[in-house]
């Protein structure tokens, strides 16, 4: 028996991949690199060599140990179905790596790049297919064509994701160029600062942003209207470009659409080539969240059983963008998680009855508020609402109650109720934002961003 197992390994893992129409990412993680090792009693042996997988022997048992034992029986014509048993190479088996930090020589920033936004984690569709070529074709050949190239869209559709996907590619395969990615909340606060503070001179800022070979600056329409910041890209832009430096921009809008936006910029973004990503179809959102979830099991080692069925129930209800689709799968599977339960229609449509607003405008409340301003600050809606007092979470919390105030019809007493606080700690907060606008142009700056970012008609 033992002979005949080994001898037929190598079948029953091409029987395995193909009658089962395993995606060849998930055989090549998984099943590619199991090793046929001994027989003890009725029970088949079988070892994984690969140091990747060493943490998710359990998942490869679950998800796959049915088909394991199917092929095995098939292919050495079995009359029932053996055990099977997965175990490690190695005693001390090593850990998967963490993530490489691409190295500060040629990625300048204050921003880490997300190691899950590459090309290869872009799901493709129509309505992004022509900019996942365009940035491509950035990637591939910088400065050469397409420069600049100007990504807009509704928030959440994936600009970051190809922003960060080209800045990867170049670091990988050329990596003497020098890559800087920024958001111009960040450019704009750098010259704020410089202005100020006086301790650096706006031309040493302009200076750190020459000294790049592709620049990807985020969320353009953050600076128009901000003469001072407008007139500092305007000279990085155009020493960059006439260098044949590669720049990437980012927005919400065409530059068309900019009402005050100064015709200089508007000649020179329109000089290269515009293009936008759409809202994703039925199918393309199914396509995401099935990549999501590959990759949610890749990472933790998890056995996510989730039907089509209710795979669908998502992508037909989640219809704002790609980052609200794979926060409603989130939730689905932490909610499942927290409460022991198999995931099914009647546990999704509850996990989402509180993100689900179909044909329904968005309206501005203290709640959307507070989550809109937690994300901005990297924090949660429940740091906000929580007793803690150090600055990292009040001043959040006293922006969020100052635009409560400014953009609900709620008064100080409702907002109090939100903010689980008493209605003198409210008007305290709104006059305190009130008062640092007036003097502190970085707080204003933020206040604006995160005005916009509520996307008040």
């Amino acid at each position: 028996m033992k002979e005949k197992i080994a001898a037929s390994w190598d079948d029953i893992l091409e029987f395995l991949r193909t009658e089962y129409n395993i995606k060849k990412v998930s055989y090549e993680t998984w099943l590619q690199n199991l090793k046929f090792k001994d027989v003890d009693g009725n029970k088949i042996i079988i070892v994984v060599d690969d140091e990747d997988a060493f943490s998710n022997i359990s998942f490869i048992q679950n998800k796959y140990g049915t088909f394991i034992k199917n092929a095995i029986a098939e292919v050495l014509s079995l009359d029932s179905l053996p055990e099977i048993e997965i175990i490690a190479e190695t005693a001390q088996p090593s850990k998967k790596p963490v993530p490489e930090i691409k190295n500060s020589s040629n990625y300048s920033s204050d921003f880490i790049l997300v190691p899950d936004y590459t090309f290869d984690n872009f799901v493709v569709s129509r309505s992004n297919s022509m900019v996942h070529a365009a940035a491509l074709k950035v990637a591939e050949a910088p400065g050469e064509i397409y420069n600049p190239l100007y990504i807009y869209g509704d928030p959440g559709l994936g600009k970051t994701h190809l922003m960060h996907a080209i800045a990867h590619f170049i670091l990988d395969n050329s990596p003497n160029l020098k890559v800087m990615y920024v958001t111009s909340e960040k450019f704009t606060n750098e010259i704020v600062d410089s202005i100020r503070q006086g301790n650096v001179s706006p031309s040493d800022v302009r200076d750190k942003y020459r000294n790049v070979d592709i620049l990807l600056i985020d969320d353009i329409q953050f600076i128009i209207g901000k003469t001072r910041t407008q007139e500092e890209f305007f000279y990085t832009f155009n020493y960059l470009t006439e260098a044949r430096k590669q720049i990437v921009i980012s927005s919400d809008k065409p530059p068309r659409d900019f009402a005050d936006l100064d015709e200089r910029f508007r000649s020179r973004f329109e000089s290269g080539l515009i293009v936008d990503i759409t809202t994703p179809d039925f199918e393309t959102k199914m396509a995401i969240l099935k990549k999501k979830l590959e990759m949610r099991q890749y990472e933790t080692g998890m056995n996510i059983e989730i039907s089509d069925e209710c795979l669908a129930y998502i992508a037909d209800n989640i219809n704002t963008n790609i980052r609200s689709l794979e926060g409603a799968l989130t939730k689905v599977i932490a909610l499942a998680n927290l409460n022991h339960k198999a995931i099914n229609m009647e546990l999704v449509e509850y996990a989402l009855k509180d993100m689900i607003f179909p044909n329904q405008r968005r309206v501005i409340t203290p709640e959307f508020i507070i989550d809109v301003v937690a994300e901005h600050f990297d924090i949660t809606a429940e740091d906000i609402l929580s007793d803690k007092r150090d600055n990292r979470i009040a001043f959040p919390r006293q922006i969020a109650m100052y635009l409560s105030k400014r953009y609900t019809m709620r008064n100080n007493n409702e907002i109090a109720k939100v903010f689980r606080r008493d209605h003198s700690t409210v008007i305290h907060g709104i006059n305190s934002i009130e008062e640092k606008i007036k003097v502190n142009p970085d707080v204003e700056n933020k206040v604006d961003i995160i005005t916009k970012k509520l996307n008040i008609k």
